[in-house]
């Protein structure tokens, strides 16, 4: 691929010419490539995945005018990527739960769960679901987000007595909305 800045004859170029080259505007300049090459009828894992990437076309497009979320993607462009561009891709990858502590729960209230959470643009909300062996919740609620932007803490509200087997459920959003399950096993 290459890149022309400044160029006076390609400057503002876009398109298709002679069926051999594509000219493209970026944040960068002019970009020259190969035209993309067409496999003939699409598979429904390829339909899907258009359709995927049509749905984060139309998030991008919504999000990046919202009054809250449009400085958010704003502050994370530049270096070729635009609001927009990064929208999309906060679209198409959820968050990722590196570590789940329940090291410091034992079954008290004010007991702490702590959750390290990142995505490519922000963590949204972090849930806790704390779930007996016999499956009926004890308690869940909202982790609380520490200055890190990546680590949050939980502090557990409700005496739970039956703690081996139960279930620590952790949930991460982003803004679209894409959420990541993790679960720890007292």
């Amino acid at each position: 691929m290459a890149k022309q800045k400044g160029n006076v004859v390609t400057h503002g170029l876009s398109g298709k010419v002679g069926g051999m080259l594509v000219f493209r505007q970026m944040a960068t300049g002019t970009v020259i490539q190969s035209p993309p090459r067409v496999s003939g009828k699409a598979s429904e894992a390829q339909r899907a995945q258009r359709r995927r990437f049509q749905r984060a076309v139309l998030y991008a497009g919504a999000a990046v005018s919202d009054p809250e979320t449009g400085p958010v993607y704003a502050a994370k462009s530049g270096r070729g990527r635009t609001a927009r561009i990064v929208a999309i891709a906060d679209y198409l990858h959820a968050p990722d739960i590196e570590r789940v502590d329940v090291s410091g729960y034992h079954g008290q209230p004010g007991d702490v769960i702590r959750i390290e959470a990142t995505d490519d643009v922000a963590v949204k909300a972090v849930k806790v679901v704390i779930v007996n062996t016999d499956g009926t919740p004890v308690e869940e609620g909202f982790a609380v987000a520490e200055a890190t932007g990546y680590e949050w803490t939980y502090a557990a509200t409700t005496v739970n007595d039956s703690l081996a087997g139960d279930r620590i459920e952790v949930y991460a959003s982003d803004l679209p909305g894409n959420i990541t399950k993790a679960e720890e096993i007292l």
